[in-house]
């Protein structure tokens, strides 16, 4: 099978900038774009596939219809969703809940475990990663009086750090950074404190009661307990194991085999171009490498990527 790339969609923000545009060339709706969701069967962003056998196909489509490409993975959605977010503004202080609260709260939506690879930032760049109260009284309470500076842990970001946010974390991107998300297939946000900005005149949503509900109290930074898998290829380097995904960057430098890992794999080229099998990739392109009947396919160039693959 050849590889499947897929065209983005693109979405307008408050805090988004031009940055996908003038570091990946593409052609977005305007100077406000905050997010491009490169590989997304997502209601709210389902990807089209860009050339070959099922081109002009939904990525839900090729899910529901062609599930021999994914391995036959079981379930009833596309489980995971590749994000770039460029940050030309603070986000909002916000949490996500696990798969429970969500299937319960949320019209049967999966939960939110995410993961950030920094593509870039500036040199004094901060990221929101957790909070300082240590009860669920006081949580409430500092959120009452916005006593943001004394609750919100800040901590500083590198181009190439790469960051595991657990559901029930209180966490923000904030201004100058642009980050590769590899998620769960989810779109659900709850809204803490959005900096009394306001969208279309009003201010956007807070989530209080939700947030309360789901926020880890005390912060729990994200420890890797257990692996759900070793990679066969020697050129990866693996940046997390869990649950819901592997995730590795992978720097390509001349003619490798790229070994199947899982059901199937999604990639992401953040620079330089190669080939794989009979398919050109190249900078700002996202693809999925489909369920493969000898377990391996021939990749050669000179490249770097993320590559990630679902465990459930």
């Amino acid at each position: 099978m050849d590889i499947i790339k897929l065209s983005p969609v693109f979405k307008e923000t408050i805090w988004g900038g031009k940055k996908l545009r003038d570091i990946y060339g593409y052609d977005i709706p305007s100077d406000h774009t905050g997010e491009c969701w490169a590989v997304s069967a997502h209601e709210n962003g389902d990807c089209k596939v860009s050339g070959g056998t099922y081109e002009g196909m939904y990525l839900s489509e090729l899910w529901s219809e062609h599930r021999e490409i994914f391995g036959g993975m079981k379930g009833d959605r596309f489980p995971l969703l590749t994000k770039i977010i460029d940050a030309n503004d603070d986000l909002s202080i916000q949490v996500h809940p696990d798969d429970e609260y969500a299937y319960k709260n949320e019209n049967g939506s999966l939960g939110k475990t995410e993961s950030w690879y920094v593509l870039d930032c500036s040199e004094d760049s901060t990221i929101i990663n957790g909070h300082n109260a240590t009860s669920h009284e006081e949580l409430a309470q500092m959120i009452r009086d916005k006593k943001w500076n004394e609750l919100l842990r800040e901590i500083p970001v590198h181009k190439g750090d790469f960051l595991q946010i657990i559901p029930g974390t209180i966490h923000a991107i904030k201004k100058g950074t642009m980050v590769l998300e590899i998620q769960q297939s989810c779109d659900i946000i709850y809204r803490l404190y959005d900096y009394d900005r306001l969208s279309d005149g009003k201010p956007r949503p807070l989530h209080i009661r939700k947030s309360l509900d789901v926020i880890n109290v005390p912060h729990r930074e994200y420890v890797q307990s257990e692996t759900y898998g070793e990679t066969q290829n020697e050129w990866f380097e693996q940046l997390i194991s869990c649950r819901y995904y592997n995730v590795w960057k992978a720097v390509l430098d001349g003619d490798k085999s790229l070994i199947q890992e899982g059901y199937f794999m999604i990639g992401s080229c953040l620079e330089g171009e190669a080939v794989i099998g009979n398919t050109g990739v190249k900078k700002g392109e996202h693809f999925i490498v489909p369920s493969l009947p000898s377990g391996r396919i021939r990749i050669s160039g000179n490249a770097e990527f993320i590559i990630s693959s679902p465990n459930e």
